[in-house]
């Protein structure tokens, strides 16, 4: 709201000069005022695109003495108002299209705690160094129903400055100006760092994030099913990761690259399924491990639900294959190995609109694993999403439907947190929910029943 009203006074302060003559000072005068007293409030950490609205107004405050001294000719004065107006309405666009994420308060009951952690392997080496004997160590956030809610924990990091270095990994892997996620440091979610958890113990959700993406890609979503009594645990993949900052401060950045080979691409991809497929069984094996981590006695490990985006639900998938302890999953819109067999476990997948020859042969590939399952398979695809629809990136990036979906930025949060929680509630709780149904009210479903 604030950065809104800057905008308004500028225009109002950029154009007043083409005012009549009764209405040009006041006008300017008071819309210079609001300006200066918006400008005051974001200070002293103004955003990119208030400083180039702001750095208009300069031009046209000086404009406005320079005129007071010598008559300045229209000819002249005209493209100055242009060139400023363009500043202002530009500064204002990229605030809109780019904004500081605001995360929906979750939809249940409970508030939510939320605490990082770090685990080292002792069975496994690091797939991602060449040193013997140096041990896979992963990063997890988790969320979980807290005893009472306080103060927001901040977003993509503990602290600021750790918020900074992974947006700026983010923006080197995909190839776009830092300014273009630096609004993500600012933002807090909902939940408390740190906040005691509530009694009881609480169904698991494991969640392995997109290729290059990390632990909180999707911490609204998290943090909604906390609200409603999960224990969620993000996983950053060192190396596979843009950016992990480990508790002795060093960034472990990405190491994942295309190389041109579609086969040597291909092997790449399936190696890192497999690497992250065993971080989330070892983040299981720690969560039930009486003598560690910040939670213990709250994970309910008899019930856990294996879950990721893109090649995180690949993982998952994977993983579920291999790991009996797993009770359901939850591919949001993921790929498949070409090894990926059956699993036993009632599978979500949630999809967007695929379409073209690339689309109908991931779709024949993922109903020919859902057929061969072993319980029901669930292939919901949701209207108006998009790749990305399935995680917090709606908040913060251009509403473009081809990147971010056209549900809107609140409501796809919405959609992704009502078709999941719906899910686990049937197959982690065995709450009576006529799970078809259900699922049906929110898009195209298909349902793979067990050959047996």
């Amino acid at each position: 709201m604030r950065e809104l009203i800057v905008v308004l006074g500028s225009v109002v302060f950029v154009t007043a000069r083409w005012l009549p003559a009764a209405a040009r000072r006041w006008a300017a005068a008071g819309a210079a005022a609001v300006v200066l007293i918006g400008a005051v409030t974001l200070l002293p950490d103004p955003r990119w695109q208030m400083l180039v609205v702001l750095a208009a107004d300069l031009l046209t405050g000086l404009g406005w003495l320079l005129a007071r001294r010598r008559r300045v000719r229209w000819w002249l004065a005209l493209p100055a108002t242009l060139g400023c107006l363009a500043l202002v309405v530009g500064g204002g666009v990229a605030a809109w299209a780019l904004p500081v994420p605001v995360f929906p308060p979750p939809y249940g009951p409970s508030p939510v705690g939320t605490t990082v952690a770090q685990w080292t392997d002792p069975g496994r080496d690091e797939p991602g160094t060449p040193e013997t004997g140096d041990r896979r160590t992963v990063v997890v956030q988790l969320w979980y129903p807290a005893r009472e809610a306080g103060s927001g924990a901040r977003y993509l990091g503990r602290t600021r400055p750790e918020a900074e270095a992974v947006a700026a990994g983010e923006a080197r892997y995909l190839g776009v100006p830092a300014a273009a996620l630096s609004a993500l440091p600012r933002a807090h979610s909902h939940a408390t760092s740190g906040a005691p958890p509530a009694d009881g113990r609480f169904p698991v959700v494991l969640f392995s994030p997109g290729l290059g993406s990390v632990r909180s890609q999707n911490t609204a979503w998290a943090e909604d099913l906390a609200s409603r009594g999960y224990l969620v645990a993000g996983i950053d993949h060192p190396f596979d990761s843009a950016a992990v900052v480990l508790a002795d401060g060093r960034t472990v950045r990405t190491r994942i690259a295309a190389t041109g080979d579609p086969a040597e691409d291909e092997r790449r991809r399936t190696r890192w399924t497999q690497v992250r497929a065993d971080d989330l069984r070892f983040v299981l094996s720690r969560l039930g491990d009486p003598a560690g981590g910040p939670l213990v006695g709250r994970a309910d490990t008899r019930r856990v639900a294996a879950t990721g985006h893109s090649i995180g639900g690949a993982a998952a998938m994977r993983a579920a294959e291999q790991d009996s302890r797993i009770t359901a999953v939850i591919n949001l819109d993921g790929g498949l190995n070409p090894g990926q067999g059956p699993v036993r476990q009632p599978v979500l997948a949630l999809t967007h609109d695929a379409t073209g020859k690339a689309g109908a042969a991931y779709l024949a590939r993922l109903a020919s694993v859902l057929d061969r399952g072993a319980a029901a398979g669930y292939r919901l695809t949701v209207p108006g999403s998009a790749h990305l629809t399935f995680t917090d990136a709606p908040l913060f990036l251009p509403p473009v439907p081809s990147v971010a979906g056209s549900l809107g930025r609140t409501e796809s949060i919405r959609v992704t947190a009502q078709i999941t929680a719906a899910f686990l509630d049937a197959t982690l709780r065995d709450r009576p929910i006529d799970l078809p149904s259900e699922l049906a009210r929110h898009g195209d479903l298909h349902i793979h029943r067990p050959a047996t």
